[in-house]
């Protein structure tokens, strides 16, 4: 079963998620796609390889509505 998005960002190392999300509010807006691959890059450059989600996670994540794909004006 896939893990939940939170889940598995708060299991990411701090630096890592305060770089990725820099300013935006989460409490506002639902998290990006580009900021978990961020992420992703740089547990990637890291070596931590099983720390990132797998393609299933992320497709679920955009499914199910816990992440964007992209952030629209209104």
């Amino acid at each position: 079963m896939a893990r939940k998005f939170m889940e598995w960002w708060n299991s990411i190392p701090a630096d890592i998620r305060n770089k990725a999300k820099g300013n935006d509010d989460w409490s506002k807006y639902k998290p990006l796609l580009n900021q978990i691959n961020y992420a992703m890059v740089a547990l990637h450059l890291q070596g931590n390889h099983s720390m990132k989600p797998t393609s299933e996670e992320l497709l679920s994540w955009i499914k199910n509505g816990e992440i964007d794909v992209v952030r629209m004006s209104k």
